[in-house]
């Protein structure tokens, strides 16, 4: 019988490999700029939207963008969604979903390329680096020079920067669940709630790591988004594309040799030098690949060099790059596939549920919940009392007159608690829930054992009505 000896631990393979270091250089073209313009207006949004004030009236928060856990309300604007209405954040979601997968099916991976928050915080913190040390040749250089004051400086500059924008995320995000400018006060005074601190310091953590430290880790190892989009994509979709129908064979080219009996590309590796994920576009599809195009750039600018078209690296489909490599004419692009057409559709449905409902929703809500126990009781003069917690949700910013109607059952008595008999219209406050309790009676002889009432609030100015259907326990039941 064989025998293997284990491996010694300093023999043996290492089971992760180390990361190594991408040094993305600085292109221009027409993709960076879109990359920076959105990266610009992206930050600007999320920075500058909570401060936005909407006036509500005297007793309602005046932030634009508010989600006041405190008070039971989601704020956006002139929208105001109330904690019985989160379906409508529920559909918000199926939306952005949807639209995710339907920009997909079009333009392949390009959320991830500029929309994704790692995207857009990754691509400042870059800018941060680049600014304190410099391109990719002066940033390799630095990383491999001893320690000098020099490198100091620049290190601690750089984190010094990082760190404060990471600071700054997290505040932002937390103003979105306060008041921002009294939020401000506190959090410098010690004032602010407990909650407010830990998120803080949780999110400028976050931020400085995935942003600062790993970067294309995250898009690669964390995010299940890479592995969902092949799913979402067919050979017609768009996406960044080594056209190696024209560009193979490859290799290096001198000023006034012949082009012929080879492709364009010059081997320059100027797209992966570019390239955040730091992979080769030329290999083909990659999980990695984040679809940022700046690899396009790059090579258009090598391209215009060496006096051959631009375009080597461009939006291109599957499809086409293939009949070219056949020698057939490329199609052009088709917008209306089918699963471009469902996302439409869905997209437009829900959409006009969505803004149907808004645009009909009640301006107030009746609740009316039965006491558990007891069920009922049975009263000196052979009446069945039965109690109920009745709750009325005023939406609206001014005071609403409520009457309270039952019907049903005959017979039936029934009176609000703390009024006065028989008086069952209150009042209500704007952007306020009342509760009150509510006590119906009724002769033995009128109940059957499986009854319910109607319970109907309306509203005396405007004949606005909401109706509850509740059960009637009595021990026939």
């Amino acid at each position: 019988m064989n025998q293997h000896k284990p491996i010694p631990p300093s023999d043996a393979a290492p089971l992760y490999k180390k990361r190594e270091p991408i040094y993305p250089k600085l292109v221009s073209g027409k993709f960076r700029s879109a990359k920076f313009g959105f990266m610009i207006f992206a930050l600007a949004v999320y920075y500058i939207l909570p401060w936005l004030r909407w006036d509500r009236g005297p007793d309602a928060p005046d932030q634009a963008v508010l989600a006041d856990f405190a008070g039971g309300r989601f704020y956006f604007f002139f929208i105001e969604i109330w904690p019985q209405e989160v379906y409508y954040i529920t559909g918000l979601l199926i939306l952005a979903a949807l639209g995710l997968f339907l920009v997909t099916s079009l333009f392949g991976r390009v959320w991830c390329g500029y929309a994704c928050p790692q995207t857009v915080w990754t691509d400042l913190y870059i800018a941060v680096e680049r600014f304190f040390e410099g391109d990719r040749n002066q940033r390799i250089k630095l990383d491999r020079a001893p320690w000098s004051f020099n490198k100091v400086w620049r290190k601690t500059g750089k984190h010094i920067v990082w760190i404060l924008i990471a600071a700054l995320t997290g505040g932002a995000l937390v103003f979105y669940f306060h008041d921002a400018p009294s939020l401000v006060m506190n959090f410098f005074t010690g004032h602010a709630p407990a909650t407010a601190y830990i998120f803080v310091a949780l999110l400028t953590f976050t931020t400085y790591s995935l942003a600062g430290t790993m970067r294309e880790q995250v898009c690669t190892y964390l995010c299940p988004w890479p592995r969902i989009q092949a799913a979402l994509t067919d050979e017609h979709a768009l996406n960044v594309t080594y056209r190696w129908d024209r560009g193979e064979p490859r290799g290096p080219h001198k000023k006034g040799e012949t082009w012929d009996g080879r492709g364009d590309c010059v081997d320059c590796k100027a797209c992966v030098t570019a390239c955040p994920m730091g992979i080769d576009i030329r290999n083909g599809p990659q999980l990695e690949c984040i679809h940022c195009a700046l690899c396009i750039d790059a090579c258009d600018d090598i391209m215009k060099k060496v006096d051959r078209p631009t375009g080597l690296i461009a939006y291109d489909t599957d499809t086409n790059v293939e009949r070219r490599a056949a020698g057939l004419d490329s199609l052009p692009f088709k917008f209306l596939r089918p699963r471009v057409l469902i996302y439409v559709v869905l997209i437009s449905a829900i959409s006009a549920l969505m803004v149907y409902g808004l645009a009909t929703r009640s301006t107030f809500e009746l609740n009316v919940l039965k006491d558990r126990s007891p069920s009922f009781v049975e009263l000196s003069d052979g009446r069945i009392q039965n109690g109920y917690a009745l709750k009325l949700v005023n939406k609206r910013g001014d005071e609403k007159a409520i009457r309270i109607d039952i019907s049903g059952i005959e017979g039936a008595e029934y009176s609000l608690v703390g009024l006065e008999d028989g008086d069952m219209t209150v009042n209500v406050d704007g952007e306020h829930v009342d509760r009150f309790r509510l006590v119906i009676r009724i002769p033995s002889e009128f109940v059957s054992g499986n009854d319910s009432l109607r319970v109907t609030a309306t509203d005396t100015e405007t004949g606005e009505a909401d109706t509850n259907i509740i059960p009637f326990s009595s021990p026939r039941s």
